[in-house]
Order: structure tokens, then C-alpha cells, then sequence
């Protein structure tokens, strides 16, 4: 459902949006979460509320410099804003985006923290890198690299990283902490 917006109530609704997601999101993320996934803002103006916000100090960016693993989240002087103009937002919206917060958060959460990427070797043979990092610090946590024999092999190994990538940190910490 498209909502038509003033710029405030956009802003607003991009911090109600950081706020209940509980997480820092990259701003692929947040254009994803609010023009892809949902009618919540158009591709610009989530773009121009965002440096708004970032520029009135509402939020934070954090990261290494490179755009893919710069994180946004909302400020303590955001959250004192949305706590007094939150009725601003438009009921039914409020009540969207607290229900997607609560159902894809998580998925979020993993995408943005278990990352994975392949490069073909020159014997024909690819490397798979993948990585566990905190979202907090934005560093990697664990890193491994796996040599697959073809491209649909490392395809699959990266596809299935996301949800099994927690398992293979278990299991390899458990193990490399056992001292049988």
C-alpha cells in the first residue's frame, strides 16, 4: 500500500523503520526494506531523507569507508524526535512496519552479518570467502575460503551460507575449543 507523504512525515517514518528493525542496515537495505519490499517511500526520497536525517544528526553512519559496509542506524536525538512526533506517522504504517520489523529482522540481520563472495582461479577452479561479521564493530568475526571445482558449486556454497553459517561457527569453534 503506497502512503502519500510530506518530507516530515518520510522522515519520520525512515526512523520508525530504523528503530524497530533494531539493527544497523546498510543503505541497500533500507531501500530495499522501503521501496522494493514495500510501498513506504519511493527510490529518491529514501535516498534524500536518509542524508537529511544523517545531516540533522537523527542518524549514524558507521562503517570502513566502502559503501557496501557502511551501516545506518538511528541517533538517541532521532529516537527523542520519534518519540515526540510519532503520532505523525499514519496508524496502518506504523502498524506495516512493526509487524515486517518482527517477521524479517532476523532475515536482515543474517544477510547483512554472513556475507560470502566467489572468484574463478586461474586453473579453472573457484574460491568461496566467507564471512561472519559483527554488527557492531563491523569486522569479521570468522573468515574461511573454500576452493569448489566450478562455478555452480560455489554458487551453492554461498547461497547456502546465510542459513547455515551460524552452524559452521559453532562447529568449528567447538571443535577447535574441545580438548579431547
Amino acid at each position: 500500500m503506497e502512503f502519500s507523504q510530506d518530507s516530515t512525515v518520510s522522515k519520520l517514518t525512515l526512523l520508525f523503520i530504523l528503530e524497530k528493525m533494531e539493527i544497523p542496515l546498510t543503505e541497500n537495505s533500507i531501500i530495499d526494506i522501503c521501496t522494493s519490499r514495500n510501498d513506504w517511500l519511493n527510490y529518491m526520497e529514501c535516498k534524500d531523507v536518509l542524508y537529511q536525517l544523517i545531516e540533522a544528526n537523527f542518524v549514524y553512519k558507521s562503517g570502513t569507508g566502502n559503501a557496501n559496509e557502511e551501516r545506518y542506524n538511528i541517533t538517541y536525538e532521532g529516537q527523542n524526535c520519534l518519540e515526540h512526533f510519532y503520532d505523525r506517522i499514519p496508524a496502518e504504517l506504523r502498524e506495516q512496519i512493526a509487524e515486517y520489523a518482527k517477521e524479517n529482522k532476523v532475515h536482515f540481520k543474517r544477510a547483512q552479518e554472513y556475507v560470502s563472495d566467489y572468484n574463478k582461479n586461474d586453473d579453472g577452479s573457484y574460491t568461496v570467502v566467507l564471512k561472519i561479521r559483527s554488527s557492531l564493530v563491523n569486522q569479521s568475526l570468522f573468515e574461511m575460503k573454500i576452493k569448489t571445482p566450478s562455478r555452480q558449486s560455489a554458487i551453492e556454497t554461498t547461497r547456502n551460507w546465510v542459513d547455515k553459517a551460524h552452524l559452521v561457527y559453532e562447529y568449528v569453534y567447538e571443535t577447535l575449543m574441545n580438548n579431547n
